[in-house]
């Protein structure tokens, strides 16, 4: 859970750009691995940034997962009972939680290659 003292943004006074960089921040506290944002506001309507990341394994993705969803409550989830994949929409920022075997066969970054990257700030 966040203390009340974290210096991370509350999530309504943020913009895209900036929860793709805290929810990354949150995803690299609880040791999530792998972590890429992919700035898509220029290529898909469906969202402006991706953020993908590996835990180390399905229980491992779920407590990210949940760590996440008390940061801020996603539209939508996907993918938390088995946790190979799961998926939390907050619309403008998609986030994908993989194991790593499942991030390999799926390959998004293959898939959104032409994307900007947006560099992550980890401290």
């Amino acid at each position: 859970m966040l203390k009340k003292s974290s210096k991370i943004q509350s999530p309504k006074e943020v913009n895209a750009e900036q929860l793709s960089q805290n929810i990354a921040k949150q995803i690299d506290k609880k040791k999530g691995a792998e972590i890429i944002i992919f700035d898509l506001r220029n290529i898909s309507p469906i969202t402006d940034y991706f953020v993908i990341a590996n835990g180390l394994s399905g229980i491992h993705n779920r407590t990210i997962a949940e760590y996440l969803m008390e940061y801020e409550k996603p539209d939508h989830v996907e993918g938390l009972e088995t946790g190979n994949w799961i998926l939390l929409d907050f619309i403008d920022v998609i986030v994908h939680i993989f194991s790593k075997e499942t991030r390999e066969f799926y390959g998004l970054e293959r898939l959104w290659g032409d994307a900007p990257r947006v560099e992550f700030n980890n401290d």
